[in-house]
């Protein structure tokens, strides 16, 4: 393929430039190798053939149509971490707003605009009806402690809270980042039971979906509040307003508002800024762009979050990527053709990931187109391409 254009369906920041290499980043494109975005909804969009992968510059995807993707075979990549200072510095924020009162003291002082030589009496005699507890000392738990979590429970150890975390899936190299003084739960439950606020900082999954409701939160300690920097759709939004309304829950802070969370007292909306700065979409864009390149120029994967990482150093003179399902002996149907056709495999990697699997195959000669067109009709096979 000669068209070395990668479409951007948002704006990127311009950082990305400097991965591009020989490729144009650009917001026009009829048949590109690739696609770059950010918020863009995916879902009703008219894919080209062409093609091979999507890069989102961030970590959730639920804006691209990931099982309808890898049925084609495009890879789709997504920046875990790129973002994690930003989200944690909001979630910080997130914090002080549900512990003391802050956003509501800073709409009633903006309401004394006009009263002239009276507004400094005014505040010393309205100021207490904001009074609210300091950090220090109280517990927080945190659900997920991934590059996110792990920042969000390091810093209010840092704050000189009590830290619990919970994470059924961490890693032991996820463990090592998180200090020594905060205490791993594996009941979720107990964690609720005990906490002075949570943290969500977990992908929204089937499992997760909802993991705020009314059974969760009568499980939680009389006046907790919860912050959400994650997804909107980890709360049942009828369930917190319940436990708002009944007191249950002090004080829900969401980086996702809508309608029905609004003009609610104890809910506090915050548009969505998790990850605007400009930190972190620099941070974005420069890791998506090197991940795209990097696949479309070597077939190699990282951080995908439909197919497997698989990764190799090229050998050999030519590159031969097969995507296919993950069923018994696809490898020995694809590698047959190859050997039939005399020509050494110098270098294979396969990997798996539920229905589907990818193979990198470095080839001491190039395949014929013949010997390419049975290994790419065969019934399992998904998508080939051929890397020179």
């Amino acid at each position: 393929m000669n068209n070395k254009t990668i479409l951007k369906l948002n704006e990127i920041s311009p950082v990305a430039n400097e991965a591009l290499g020989a490729y144009t980043l650009s917001k026009d494109c009829a048949e590109p190798q690739a696609i770059m975005l950010r918020s863009f909804d995916m879902h009703s969009y008219k894919i080209p053939p062409s093609v091979l992968c999507v890069g989102r510059a961030g970590a959730g995807v639920n804006n691209i149509p990931i099982a309808d993707y890898t049925s084609k075979g495009i890879v789709v990549f997504n920046t875990p971490g790129a973002n994690a200072n930003a989200v944690k510095e909001l979630a910080i924020c997130a914090l002080l707003l549900a512990s003391r009162k802050i956003n509501e003291g800073i709409t009633w002082a903006q309401g004394l605009n006009g009263k002239g030589a009276e507004v400094a009496k005014l505040v010393e005699s309205g100021k207490s009806q904001f009074t609210g507890p300091e950090l220090t000392g109280k517990k927080l738990g945190v659900i997920g402690l991934g590059a996110i979590g792990a920042l969000v429970a390091n810093a209010a150890v840092e704050l000189d809270m009590k830290v619990i975390g919970y994470d059924p899936h961490i890693t032991i190299d996820g463990a090592w980042h998180l200090s020594n003084s905060i205490v791993h739960e594996t009941d979720l439950n107990r964690l609720l039971s005990e906490c002075d606020f949570i943290s969500l900082h977990v992908p929204l999954l089937p499992a997760t979906k909802e993991m705020i409701n009314a059974e969760s939160i009568a499980n939680m300690k009389q006046g907790i509040a919860v912050i959400n920097c994650s997804r909107g759709e980890l709360v049942n939004n009828k369930d917190i307003k319940d436990a708002i309304k009944s007191g249950k829950v002090s004080r829900y802070v969401t980086d996702f508002p809508v309608d029905d969370l609004l003009g609610i007292d104890g809910i506090i909306p915050i548009p969505h800024l998790g990850a605007s700065t400009p930190e972190a979409e620099d941070n974005c864009a420069i890791m998506a762009t090197r991940q795209i390149i990097d696949y479309l120029n070597n077939g190699n994967i990282k951080n995908s979050v439909n197919f497997p990482a698989c990764s190799v150093r090229r050998s050999g003179k030519q590159r031969l990527i097969v995507i296919h399902k993950n069923v018994k002996n696809v490898l020995n149907s694809i590698t047959e053709p190859i050997s039939s056709a005399k020509i050494n495999i110098a270098n294979f990697l396969s990997q798996a990931q539920g229905d589907y699997a990818y193979a990198i195959l470095d080839l001491d000669e190039r395949i014929p187109e013949e010997t390419l067109k049975k290994i790419h009709g065969l019934t399992d096979v998904v998508r080939t391409r051929v890397i020179e």
